[in-house]
């Protein structure tokens, strides 16, 4: 068995101005983004020191885009580790819809296709972006390749809201969906335990979108969402 800690990065821009950010539009943390992520590595290392289970981290992985490399390294340098960049973790393509000012009218098609996906809509897609097959192949096959031949080790996946929100009934099927109650804030941690059972890869979910490390101002969270009543 292994462990997996899922963070998201810390804020970027997109997060104040509400831009959908899968590919072309691609940030920096902003100050409070990069003290997310100080208190979050710090949280890791004070984890390790005092030798709580599973925060003997082995490695530390990334999306590509800047806002998640960027938490990822001070995360990594923290821990004395160096940090691997893979696609596989990138945040969900919305296609078409990145080019589009983040209007209420582009946030309501992109809600509706992520509605759709579970309600078994598997198949319907961003245009010209991914669909949810996509997704979560994409996301598995990166899990897989980080644990491949792996046991009782710990690794952190920096990455994004929408993918590991999307992702986890797929990863973790026992989950149920009450987590999607708790928004996935920025450098929020979550952690998972995955094993191999019949030659499939599966998870369970031991904690959701904790950010109770967070305090002072990088406590002061800024939805990712905007506001769809105005």
């Amino acid at each position: 068995m292994n462990h997996l800690f899922l963070v998201r990065h810390g804020e970027n821009l997109a997060n104040l101005t509400k831009e959908l950010s899968s590919r072309r539009v691609d940030y920096s943390l902003t100050p409070k983004g990069i003290l997310q992520a100080e208190q979050t590595a710090r949280h890791f290392l004070a984890a390790r020191e005092a030798g709580r289970a599973g925060y003997g981290i082995h490695a530390v992985y990334s999306s590509p885009l800047k806002r998640a490399r960027e938490t990822a390294e001070i995360i990594a340098g923290h821990l004395g580790l160096s940090v691997a960049v893979m696609d596989n973790f990138r945040e969900i393509d919305v296609g078409d819809l990145e080019l589009q000012p983040p209007t209420l009218r582009v946030w309501t098609i992109h809600n509706r296709i992520i509605e759709g996906w579970f309600r078994g809509q598997v198949e319907k897609a961003f245009p010209n972006g991914d669909n949810y097959i996509t997704i979560c192949n994409r996301m598995r096959a990166g899990i897989e390749q980080i644990v491949a031949g792996k046991d009782g080790q710990s690794f952190i996946v920096v990455g994004h809201g929408g993918i590991f929100t999307v992702t986890l009934p797929e990863l973790c099927p026992s989950a149920g969906l009450s987590y999607l109650r708790t928004e996935n804030h920025n450098c929020s941690i979550s952690e998972i335990e995955v094993e191999w059972s019949n030659g499939r890869l599966e998870g369970r979910l031991i904690s959701w979108a904790s950010y109770a490390h967070l305090h002072g101002p990088a406590a002061d969270l800024v939805s990712g969402l905007p506001d769809m009543e105005r």
